[in-house]
C-alpha cells in the first residue's frame, strides 16, 4: 500500500507545475499591467520636450519662417518625479519666450501632484541677410542680400523673403551677414518736403496730369500732402515714384 500511495502522490504532482506556471504567468501580467501604469520620469520629459517643439513650431509658423530647425532641451530638476497611478497629463505655462518655456505635469487625484518643468528652445531658419557692407539710407540691391541660415530665436521681426528687403534701405549701417529685421528697414523717401511733384490723375481711358509742391516727405505707398500748383488746393495723394504723385480719394480707390 505504502508503495501505490508513493506513486499516486507522484501522480497528483505530475501535472501541478502546469497548473501553476499560467496562474503565475497571469499574476506576473497583471503586476505588469499596474507598473505601466505609473509614467516614468524619462517618459514625462520626453513629452515636454515634444510639446515645447510643437509650440516652437507654432511660433515659426505664425511668423512665416522658413525651413525653421528647432532644438530643445529640458531642464531636469534634482527633485525626482514622483510615481503616479494615472495617466499624467501635460499643461503650457508659459510659452512666450523659446528661450524658458515653462510646463507643468499634473497627476491628477486625491493623491496627485503639479510638477513644474522648464525647457529652453531655439529657433534657426533661412532669411535675408547682407552679402556686403550696407550705407545707411542706401536701398538695398539683389547684391546686397541673400538668404542664409541663422539662429533667429531672438529676432522676431526677421525676414524670410529676398523680396522682402530689395529697395528697402536700412536706417544705420549693416556689416556683411547681418540679419535684416524689418524693424530697421525702411521704405526709402522719394519725394522730399517743398520738393516738385507731378499729380497724375487717371481714370479710365483719360489721364491728366499736373504740377504739384510736396508739403511732406513720402516714400512709396505713402500718402502725403501735395499744393496743386496752379489752384493752390491742397489734396491727399499718394506716392507711386520718385516725383510722382496720385490723388488719394479717387473714386474707386
Amino acid at each position: 500500500m505504502i508503495h501505490f500511495n508513493s506513486i499516486t502522490m507522484l501522480r497528483n504532482k505530475v501535472p501541478r507545475p502546469y497548473i501553476l506556471v499560467p496562474g503565475l504567468f497571469l499574476l506576473t501580467s497583471l503586476y505588469s499591467s499596474a507598473g505601466r501604469a505609473e509614467l516614468p520620469a524619462d517618459n514625462i520629459f520626453s513629452r515636454v520636450e515634444q510639446l515645447a517643439r510643437e509650440q516652437l513650431a507654432q511660433q515659426a509658423a505664425t511668423a512665416g519662417l522658413l525651413e525653421p530647425q528647432f532644438q530643445v532641451a529640458v531642464v531636469k530638476s534634482t527633485r525626482p518625479v514622483p510615481a503616479c497611478a494615472a495617466p499624467v497629463t501635460l499643461e503650457t505655462a508659459d510659452s512666450r519666450s523659446a528661450q524658458r518655456m515653462r510646463f507643468v505635469a499634473v497627476c491628477p487625484g486625491s493623491n496627485g501632484w503639479r510638477y513644474e518643468m522648464l525647457a529652453r528652445g531655439s529657433i534657426t531658419a533661412q532669411v535675408a541677410v547682407t552679402s556686403a557692407p550696407v550705407t545707411a539710407n542706401t536701398p538695398l540691391q539683389s547684391g546686397d542680400v541673400a538668404l542664409a541660415r541663422r539662429d533667429v530665436t531672438m529676432v522676431p521681426d526677421s525676414i524670410s523673403s529676398l523680396l522682402g528687403a530689395i529697395g528697402l534701405s536700412s536706417r544705420r549701417s549693416l556689416r556683411a551677414g547681418e540679419v535684416l529685421r524689418q524693424g530697421q528697414l525702411a521704405a526709402p523717401m522719394l519725394i522730399k518736403r517743398g520738393s516738385a511733384v507731378n499729380i497724375v490723375a487717371r481714370k479710365e481711358q483719360v489721364e491728366v496730369s499736373m504740377a504739384g509742391e510736396a508739403l511732406d516727405p513720402g516714400a512709396l505707398g505713402e500718402v502725403i500732402r501735395v499744393r496743386n500748383a496752379t489752384s493752390g488746393t491742397v489734396i491727399r495723394a499718394r506716392v507711386v515714384d520718385a516725383g510722382v504723385v496720385e490723388p488719394a480719394d479717387l473714386a474707386g480707390r
